[in-house]
């Protein structure tokens, strides 16, 4: 897609429900529905896919979407865990573009054009490394479009739901080709009036658009969208990160502190690697742990003095986990989520003020701090790395 915008619409499959899957596993593979009950007086939030194979959809009145699918479950929405998983979710895709636009809690769509060449210029790499880095740490799927402007990303991210991936061609007349049996519907700005509007001329999909001349009742910017020519502009606005952190759900709950214990060190080197992207200084280290019994525990810990650094980050992580998780104990039984960030950030590691002299702290940090960019540099070309020991 050189030399041309490359836009990445991403969409998170039945987000609400997704989310309460992760802490109702049990309610896996069967028809779940969040929103109002199915006795009172609302509407459906969203629903799982098995819901919606009995005719469920969002918006939908709860006592009707109950008539469809009686032996639903049906749950309220829990907004504060929603906004959890989306926070971690922005996160992720600031890792891939600074350029993110948010258009609600769950999709996005990202200006990849700078940063494709990071992954050979193969938008497809870019796309799956995306998609597998939020189910690594959100636990749940997302779909993908990607294309030269923000209408076509965002139809390709529908064209595979669920936990899809879509790339669409560049060249005018190929897209025109792909977008030609599609119903007008697709279209940004054709809602059901405009559908029903159109019906009777025989105007049902984006091919009868592409056919007309424009008139009073079809506009030349319809027909444009009827052959993908839309807006590439991602609306962003620069957003200041208050906290660099790393999650991991484990497959299946993990009693083992040794292999708790090195997944967390997996994640401290990947948050150093993200957090000296920027010139920054870290007050705050924080460890997070989930049991199977969804308990969470959070600990903090403040730094003696601003840092950046791996070794710095790793001594912090050792010492909260062993202070949650003493050796020779069991106090969690087995974990299901370990996490680890930084927070409380500072644009210099001392305070300002100019020192005649280096003190011994200083220069050793440094030290540390140079050979943590360093590993960075090797990090970045896909070498593995052992990481230096606290």
């Amino acid at each position: 897609m050189s030399g041309m915008a490359t836009i990445l619409h991403v969409d998170m499959d039945a987000f609400f429900a997704s989310v309460e899957l992760l802490h109702h596993p049990e309610w896996r593979g069967k028809p779940l529905v969040v929103g109002a009950g199915p006795h009172e007086r609302g509407v459906v939030s969203t629903c799982s896919y098995e819901a919606r194979a009995f005719g469920v959809r969002s918006a939908m009145p709860s006592r009707t979407a109950y008539a469809k699918c009686p032996q639903a479950i049906f749950t309220p929405p829990h907004m504060d865990l929603y906004r959890d998983v989306s926070t971690r979710a922005f996160e992720v895709f600031g890792h891939y573009s600074p350029y993110v636009e948010a258009v609600s809690i769950d999709e996005a769509f990202l200006d990849v054009s700078g940063t494709l060449h990071l992954y050979g210029g193969d938008p497809r790499r870019l796309g799956e490394a995306l998609r597998a880095e939020i189910r690594a740490t959100c636990g749940v799927t997302c779909s993908v479009g990607i294309a030269p402007n923000r209408l076509l990303a965002k139809i390709g991210s529908e064209e595979n739901k669920p936990d899809g991936l879509t790339i669409l061609p560049t060249d005018p007349i190929e897209l025109a080709a792909f977008l030609a049996p599609r119903p007008v519907s697709v279209l940004w700005g054709v809602g059901r009036k405009t559908v029903e509007a159109l019906k009777p001329y025989g105007i049902l999909t984006c091919g009868d658009l592409q056919r007309m001349k424009p008139n009073a009742l079809v506009p030349q910017e319809l027909i444009d969208l009827a052959y993908g020519r839309a807006e590439a502009t991602v609306h962003w606005e620069p957003r200041e990160e208050k906290s660099v952190s790393r999650e991991h759900t484990f497959e299946t709950d993990e009693p083992r502190r040794d292999a708790v214990r090195a997944k967390l060190l997996e994640l401290v080197a990947d948050v150093g690697y993200r957090f000296r992207r920027i010139p920054r200084w870290a007050t705050t280290a924080r460890l997070k742990i989930r049991n199977a019994a969804f308990e969470t525990r959070l600990r903090q810990t403040p730094f003696p003095s601003p840092v950046q650094d791996d070794v710095a980050f790793r001594a912090a992580a050792l010492t909260l986990f062993d202070a949650e998780w003493p050796k020779g104990t069991c106090p969690h039984g087995a974990v299901r989520l370990i996490g680890f960030g930084v927070t409380n950030f500072r644009a210099t590691p001392d305070d300002g003020q100019l020192d005649l002299f280096v003190a011994p702290e200083d220069a050793a940090r440094e030290r540390r701090e140079r050979l943590s960019r360093a590993l960075d540099g090797l990090r970045a070309h896909g070498h593995v790395l052992t990481q230096p020991s606290a």
